[in-house]
């Protein structure tokens, strides 16, 4: 009797799940603050822009310098991708890396690098890029910290992309 209640129980959990996934994903696109940052649709002033891409400050800054390059085609994060966006990405971190440099930032003490769902604040594609990194505070290490669960530099997103298939 309880393994049938219990059975009940995580099937109903599993389709409110599954309606409130299904839900979020089809309305992600229509309520996305970073698509309306990226198409100009805010206040945000848009330090560089592309085609392809936007960069814009962050508002809680890890560091001296610490901006976001998000994609204008709406992605959630880095799951959804595969080895057909590697591409991508790497044009994210030399659009990042050029515009830092631009401005007079050094990039060999910077960190560029992505959320990992579900430890993200915004549900679009961004890159972090933070420099100096050596400035970070302690809580800013450990929330922008590589090798983790929750952030993945550059080349961990590559090797995270490597091994899923297009």
């Amino acid at each position: 009797m309880v393994s049938i209640g219990t059975s009940i129980v995580v099937q109903l959990f599993s389709v409110l799940l599954f309606v409130n996934f299904a839900w979020s994903t089809n309305m992600a696109h229509q309520n996305c603050l970073f698509c309306d940052i990226s198409n100009g649709k805010t206040e945000t002033i848009l330090e560089m822009e592309t085609d392809e891409f936007a960069i814009f400050k962050d508002i809680r800054p890890a560091s001296r310098h610490h901006y976001l390059i998000v994609t204008k085609q709406h992605y959630d994060s880095l799951k959804v991708l595969n080895q057909s966006h590697e591409k991508m990405v790497l044009r994210m971190e030399e659009g990042l890396k050029s515009f830092l440099t631009s401005k007079g930032i050094n990039t060999t003490d910077a960190l560029f690098g992505f959320h990992f769902p579900p430890f993200i604040s915004v549900k679009h594609l961004h890159m972090h890029g933070i420099a100096p990194r050596s400035e970070m505070s302690f809580l800013s290490r450990w929330v922008f910290r590589p090798a983790t669960a929750w952030f993945k530099t550059v080349e961990e997103a590559q090797a995270y992309l490597n091994k899923k298939a297009i």
